[in-house]
């Protein structure tokens, strides 16, 4: 099994990854699946000693990750999952953050702030597999993502105003967008912490479903919705994520425009043409992401 309890069978062998070397212990791990699963990426937290705290160093192996991530056309699906048992991330590293120089400071959340956007306008769907605590930074970084998955036993919170802070990577802006803005309010303003089925109850995760042996129960239901992706257009996929999130953004009226302007994204593509005529000819179609 690999690190964190999780079985070679739910994790295909991996391809390609990106981390530093260097480190006894990667501190991300980029995995590319294969089989049934390709087209999959899988990115893993690995800083078991720091419960996945953002540092500087991982912040920065994130960003990049990301950046090659989405000019690759044979990504087709994100997850972003813990490889440490009981954890998702504890949110900022707050014992370098001490060590640091108040300017310092500030370049580290503007840091991690951009580098959370860049997650969040990947242009595939991605999915947070939140099988452990998710507090402050680790929350905003799973509401930087299209779906969130969740073991009924994991903890949720955004708990800056417990530090005399606010959230500033995002979870301001993208709570209220998630669960309303009353709500937001009420839960940034308490600090208050949820487990998956509150989460679930007032729509901060979309699943939520009881922890296994393995402690892995998200990450595994997290796959499943990944493979439900896989067979559809590629590109349709990608100007469906833009028309969604840049119309959530402005009114309807516009908001139809856009619409109407990525779907004739779609029309030119050979994915268009090969749809119709696998439907004509009831197979399933062959997309090659054109």
């Amino acid at each position: 099994p690999l690190r964190g309890g999780v079985a070679a069978a739910a994790l295909p062998s991996a391809g390609r990854s990106y981390g530093s070397q260097a480190k006894e212990e990667e501190e991300l791990r980029v995995r590319y699946l294969d089989d049934e699963h390709k087209g999959i990426v899988v990115l893993g937290l690995n800083r078991s000693h720091a419960k996945n705290a953002l540092s500087k160093n991982l912040v920065k192996m994130m960003s990049k990750a990301v950046d090659a991530l989405k000019s690759d056309k044979k990504v087709r699906t994100v997850v972003f999952r813990s490889e440490v048992p009981g954890i998702f991330c504890a949110g900022a590293d707050l014992k370098e953050r001490a060590k640091m120089h108040s300017s310092e400071v500030s370049s580290f959340v503007s840091r991690a702030r951009a580098t959370i956007n860049e997650l969040a306008n990947l242009p595939v769907p991605t999915i947070a597999a939140i099988d452990g605590t998710a507090l402050g930074g680790g929350l905003e970084l799973a509401l930087a993502c299209d779906i969130r998955v969740a073991a009924s036993s994991a903890k949720m919170g955004l708990v800056e105003t417990k530090l005399a802070i606010i959230p500033g990577a995002g979870g301001t802006q993208r709570l209220p967008r998630t669960i309303g803005v009353s709500l937001a309010k009420e839960l940034i303003f308490s600090a208050r912490i949820v487990d998956g089925e509150e989460a679930k109850s007032i729509g901060l995760i979309s699943h939520v479903v009881e922890q296994n042996e393995a402690g892995d129960a998200a990450y595994r239901r997290a796959l499943a919705l990944a493979r439900e992706f896989l067979p559809q257009g590629p590109v349709a996929m990608r100007v469906a994520k833009l028309a969604i999130n840049q119309g959530m953004e402005v009114d309807l009226v516009t908001g139809l425009a856009i619409e109407e302007a990525c779907y004739a994204q779609t029309i030119p593509t050979k994915d268009r043409i090969e749809g119709l005529l696998a439907f004509k000819e009831k197979r399933p179609p062959r997309y090659k992401g054109e």
